[in-house]
């Protein structure tokens, strides 16, 4: 197949290019840019140098040009991009995985209120399928809204909970933390090495842009659910992104049937493996498409701790995109992912 990345030397795109570039069923990549980062007219390699042999042109981005000269395109751009490029991909029903926000919240006023900046119009947003890979095997459409790293691991993370009716939804309490990774390539005062290391500081609280997409799908499951506390915190690690999910079991629910949600949700899903009550860290994941899930209850507080881990860049962004095109064109689900975390 060919294929079409936009946004290709973000952190995200790089990784995207380098699961793509593996990928059997992948007989070329074309690369296009945008204005925002002024990618357009380069080569991949001066861009990216860790690339050294991958001298490719990024070309100037035409939605016409892209349609003739691939058969998907990838959008790993950052928010407000996609929402102004795509118009001519919907019209035409061309395939498009976005690993972008504009297209994950269905409500253009909450995209405004969260994203700071111009939604996608309602029939725009209309033709795009939130895809939260585990529970997204039946892709009708031709646009795949790629769910956010820290959704990602939020979501599987409650997921058996909330489809099973086993905890007390106003109890849900989400301590997040994240890789500098995450919040992309442009230079921050947070990203700097003197401000990064040794240090860990919380940033957007109950402000974080993943909050809307969490709730939206969280009401799909079980539309009593109240809102959630969210926090989201920067460590000093590269990759990797932990959710520690705080919640109170209802009357009369035990330990042994939420490990039996967990086993019954997850048990044929190739990249969740459920690690019982041995809590999962970081390196367990890191460099691979897997989220891990463990947990600990504690009968006399009534609190159960669920521990959720992923690498930020590949099942929270670029590996679920790739998963997800292979659900859209019918391949293995594995196919072209790796199946081995990075260790040491």
């Amino acid at each position: 197949m060919r294929i079409g990345i936009l946004g290709a030397t973000g952190y995200s795109g790089i990784v995207l290019y380098s699961l793509l570039r593996q990928h059997p069923q992948v007989t070329q990549i074309k690369l296009y840019g945008h204005q925002e980062n002024n990618e357009s007219a380069s080569l991949f390699n001066e861009r990216v140098p860790a690339f050294k042999t991958e001298n490719y042109p990024i070309e100037p981005f035409s939605a016409d040009q892209v349609m003739q000269e691939t058969d998907c395109l990838f959008c790993a751009t950052p928010a407000g991009v996609t929402s102004q490029l795509i118009e001519p991909f919907i019209k035409k029903n061309f395939p498009v995985i976005d690993l972008s926000g504009d297209f994950r919240l269905k409500d253009p006023t909450s995209y405004e209120k969260w994203y700071h900046r111009p939604a996608a119009n309602q029939e725009q947003l209309a033709h795009a399928e939130y895809g939260l890979a585990e529970f997204h095997h039946s892709i009708s459409g031709h646009y795949i809204a790629n769910p956010g790293c820290y959704a990602t691991a939020t979501l599987l993370g409650l997921a058996p909970l909330m489809l099973e009716r086993l905890i007390d939804l106003q109890s849900i309490i989400v301590d997040a933390k994240s890789g500098v990774s995450g919040s992309g390539k442009k230079l921050r005062v947070s990203s700097h090495f003197t401000f990064i290391n040794e240090n860990i500081s919380v940033y957007k609280l109950n402000a974080h842009q993943h909050i809307p997409e969490i709730m939206q799908q969280l009401k799909l499951w079980d539309p009593t659910v109240k809102p959630i506390q969210f926090s989201t915190t920067l460590i000093p690690v590269t990759r990797g992104l932990m959710a520690t999910i705080y919640v109170k079991l209802r009357s009369g629910i035990t330990s042994h049937q939420v490990a039996a949600a967990y086993q019954k949700r997850y048990q044929d899903s190739p990249f969740v493996r459920w690690r019982d009550q041995q809590l999962p860290d970081l390196k367990m994941v890191v460099g691979s498409n897997f989220c891990d899930i463990g947990y600990g209850y504690n009968p006399d507080a009534n609190v159960l701790t669920v521990v959720s881990v992923i690498d930020n860049l590949v099942k929270g962004a670029a590996g679920q995109a790739v998963q997800n095109f292979n659900l859209m064109w019918g391949f293995p689900e594995e196919t072209g992912l790796p199946q081995l975390p990075i260790f040491p």
